[in-house]
């Protein structure tokens, strides 16, 4: 059913369109608790429960050029911040 290829070294595919995940970090969501307190003014001050959660990273789509092609990438705001993607020069 699907082909088979080599991967890149960065992953820079439009095959992962609907991922939560950056093109070329691979930053992913990660996991974690909600914790749920008692309030100030209780007897006593300590955890009532805790819950799952999922932290995801902040992706903004954009569109970078790409060996000469102009490609639309989700990019965390790390990534854009460090210049690790160059934006696609408007025309």
């Amino acid at each position: 059913m699907g082909k088979a290829s080599s991967a890149p070294a960065t992953r820079i595919d439009t095959e992962s369109s609907m991922s939560k995940r950056c093109d070329v970090c691979d930053k992913a969501p990660s996991f974690g608790r909600r914790v749920a307190r008692l309030g100030v003014r209780a007897q006593k001050r300590r955890i009532k429960g805790r819950s799952s959660r999922m932290f995801y990273p902040n992706l903004q789509p954009m569109k970078a050029v790409v060996n000469g092609t102009p490609v639309r990438l989700k990019v965390c705001t790390s990534c854009l911040k460090k210049g690790k993607v160059a934006r696609k020069a408007s025309a």
